[in-house]
Formats: structure tokens, sequence, C-alpha cells
């Protein structure tokens, strides 16, 4: 039974510990449907702080079930709605990067936005999501990949459901989503769909002690680099500070519209993949080099856009990469 909960205004900036505990009432079901649903709407209207964003998302990592990584672990993910129902490139990304020797700790969840999110493109692939959860630790550890299924590594999450079915739009949920990682991985990349929300973003990171990561948005807006034009990075921790812009240029890479990266649904999307995963050029591999070669920088593994670029296209010139998903579906 739901308990009456007041919960403080959220027309007004929180504190911390107001945060974190509003939210500790959310996340536990102790407030009615009614009240969570006006109080994340107008948290949403205002645009949420970093310290919001970060008490939320200690709130949810305090009660998700968690698994241990390698050391140097990564994520590469999106907070979505950007609405442009593009083929999955952060899924690639996670393959081609764990091909490349860097552990990945991939945190998704079905489409939102799009008609095909990372684990409707992977189960069209062939793997099985429960047994991918059950085993993620382990395939984590062996192969260097794993898919961490939010639903089943959020249980907490069952309470808002219905709260953010009938708000229908995005909240602070959507936003907390990628640092709230099963795996508790400190480096990260992550697509924000909003170009001017990336301080805001990057100093929630930093709240919540993440070692080295990049928050990008394309211009268009997007929430990865664009391959069509320029995008905006900006970085924290050991991968360097501060705001930079750069165009698929400097990668050494051609631009193509963003067309050319429509998606489909998941076995349209799977197919695409395969096909990338093949060999096959074009602006979808073009579009995962270059948010790969941004990975790689903040997992230590390449010096800049170029040396990334080069890694990631060996990784699936040699097959690794495609040699990487199919022992990951059979394990």
């Amino acid at each position: 039974m739901t308990t009456r909960v007041l919960l403080p205004d959220a027309a007004r900036p929180l504190d911390h510990a107001t945060a974190f505990a509003a939210f500790g009432d959310l996340l536990d079901g102790r407030v009615a449907e009614e009240d969570a649903r006006l109080f994340l709407t107008v948290m949403a209207e205002r645009d949420e702080t970093s310290v919001e964003i970060a008490a939320a998302a200690m709130a949810l990592r305090e009660r998700m079930i968690s698994i241990a990584a390698p050391a140097g672990a990564i994520d590469v993910c999106g907070t979505g709605g950007d609405g442009s129902h593009s083929l999955n490139v952060s899924t690639a990304v996670a393959i081609v990067v764990a091909a490349c020797g860097v552990p990945v700790a991939k945190h998704g969840n079905r489409a939102a936005s799009s008609k095909a999110g990372s684990s409707d493109t992977l189960e069209a692939l062939g793997l099985d999501l429960d047994r991918a959860s059950a085993r993620a630790a382990e395939s984590l550890g062996d192969l260097g990949i794993a898919f961490l299924f939010a639903q089943l590594h959020h249980p907490a999450l069952r309470h808002l459901a219905a709260v953010r079915r009938a708000i229908g739009r995005r909240t602070i949920f959507n936003l907390i989503g990628p640092i709230a990682n099963p795996a508790r991985v400190t480096r990260q990349l992550i697509g924000v769909a909003r170009p001017d929300y990336l301080p805001v973003y990057a100093e929630a990171l930093r709240l919540i002690g993440t070692e080295s990561a990049m928050m990008v948005a394309g211009d268009e807006p997007l929430d990865e680099l664009s391959i069509a034009g320029p995008s905006t990075i900006v970085r924290i921790g050991a991968c360097g500070e501060g705001t930079i812009r750069i165009t698929p240029e400097d990668a050494g890479l051609t631009r193509h519209p963003n067309e050319a990266l429509r998606g489909g649904d998941a076995a349209f999307n799977a197919a695409a993949l395969r096909r990338l995963l093949d060999g096959e050029e074009g602006a979808y591999r073009d579009a995962v080099l270059l948010n790969a070669a941004a990975a790689l920088i903040v997992a230590g593994h390449a010096d800049d856009l170029r040396a990334g670029v080069e890694e990631a296209a060996e990784a699936i010139d040699k097959g690794l990469a495609k040699q990487l998903l199919d022992c990951w579906i059979a394990f």
C-alpha cells in the first residue's frame, strides 16, 4: 500500500539530501502516483540540476542489482530522446570497442523513442536476454562484454512504470539511466540529446565519482557524435577536461546525411549491424567508427580520434568484432 509522503517543491532546485530522500521515496513506492507524476513533470519542465541528477542516480544505484566488473570497464550509452529513429550506433560501438580489448558493460533497455532499442536489436541478433543478464558477470570477465538489461537490474523502477507511461515524455529517469550502470563503471561515453545540457550532465558525473567520461551531442541534436556535421564533447577526468567541438573530418572520416542512418524495427537494425560487422562500408560504419574512437579515448586505448578510428576499423576488418558477437550469442 502506498504511504502518503509529502514531496518537496519541485519548482525550485533541490539540495542533494532533499533530492536523495525524495527519490528514495519514489523508488520505494511510498508516493501516490498523482504526486509522483506532478513532481517529475514539474522538475523536467524547469530542467533538472546536476545535483538532482546525481542524487537520483545515487538513490537508484543504492537499490540496483549490481555485478562485478574488470578494472577499466566502460559503458557506451545515450539518454535517448533525439527522435532520429536511427540504427543502433551505441550497440555496435559496444561490440567493436570490446573487440579492441576494452571490457564493455552495456546498459540498455527496450526502445523508448525509436523502433528498436539496444535490447530489441541484440535479441533479434540471437542474444538470449535473460541468459545474458544472468551470466553478465561471467561474460564480462570471459568475453569482455555484457548486456545489463535495465528491467532486470533495476527492480525499484517498477514502482514508477505507470507514472512514467502517464507522463509520456522524458523525465529525470531517462537522464540517470546511463549513470546507474549495474557494473558501477567509472568510465563512460554518454550521448545527450541536448548540447546545451552537456555541462550540467558532466557536473552530475563528477558528483558521483566518474573517473573518465565524454558527454557528447550532435548539433542536430543527436545523443551521439554526428557523422553528418559538428558535435560537442564535454570531457572530464582522465580523458581530458573541458569542451571541444569536432567534425567527422577531424577523425579522418567523410560526412553522411542523417537519413543514411535511418533505422527500422529490430530485425532491420540487426541485419544492418550484421552487415556492418561483415565489413559493409557507408554511413553506419563511419558513425560507429567515430563514436568507437571516442570510447577508446575514454578507455585510455587511443590518444586521439584518428588513432581510435584506425583501431576500431581494424577490429571490424579482421573479423574480431563479428567473432566476439557470435561467441557472445553462444555463451
